[in-house]
């Protein structure tokens, strides 16, 4: 009696089993709509990021404006009249006591604390540089972050009779017609009657009145100083 054999039964010599259908896994590719799609939302968040890196780096200067001009001490107004909007230096050329060519913009960096009379200095004249001198010092350690500027006009030659006193000063020759264009006096007043503040990023923001109280305008400056003091450094870079 033979056995049965337990292995696979084969035809010829040739395993009867069939064979296994062969699988392929198909991956989907990317949809070129929406990579397309996406790439303009990127773009869109990398502008906003870079918009909020400059709104953070410009903060002090934004908060500064925003305490002097908003937030106001006391709740009182400030006694110099604000100039809205503000004017920026113009690209023109002065000269100085030597004789040398300075553009007006290179005055940038520094607070300027400016009056503006023919070269013959009148007394009006001689008193407005007075008080520039005086108020800068009254500034204290902050005096070093305000330039005291004579924009004079009319005649070139300097009044020698005035350099010794002029010394710490900046003093420039500008042509009266060019500067009627950027600084202004108050209706019915002229350009030498007033005293001009031009913040360290060249604009003209201030205009203090003519016949102007000295501890009125000082009390102005010292909140310009405070308000500033975050990002404003005495000196030119």
């Amino acid at each position: 009696m033979s056995g049965s054999n337990s292995s696979s039964p084969a035809v010829g010599g040739v395993d009867a089993r069939r064979d296994e259908p062969l699988t392929l896994t198909v991956h989907t590719l990317p949809n070129p709509g929406e990579a397309l799609a996406r790439d303009p939302a990127a773009t869109r968040a990398g502008r906003v990021k870079m918009l909020l890196l400059l709104l953070v780096a410009a903060s002090p200067v934004i908060a500064s404006y925003l305490t002097y001009y908003v937030i106001r001490p006391e709740g009182r107004r400030n006694y110099g009249e604000l100039i809205e909007p503000q004017r920026p230096l113009p690209h023109w050329v002065g000269v100085d006591a030597q004789g040398r060519a300075v553009p007006l913009d290179a005055l940038t960096h520094q607070w300027l604390f400016i009056s503006v009379a023919d070269s013959a200095c009148d007394a009006q004249c001689e008193r407005h540089l007075y008080l520039q001198r005086q108020l800068r010092e009254a500034l204290g350690k902050d005096k070093d972050r305000v330039d005291w500027v004579w924009l004079r006009t009319g005649a070139r030659e300097f009044p020698e009779r005035l350099r010794a006193a002029l010394a710490p000063a900046t003093v420039l020759w500008v042509d009266e017609a060019q500067l009627a264009t950027w600084l202004q006096p108050a209706p019915g007043q002229r350009l030498s009657d007033h005293l001009y503040v031009v913040d360290p990023m060249g604009h003209w923001m201030m205009r203090f009145p003519a016949q102007a109280d000295p501890k009125k305008m000082l009390r102005d400056l010292e909140r310009l100083m405070r308000a500033s003091a975050s990002w404003d450094r005495p000196g030119r870079p």
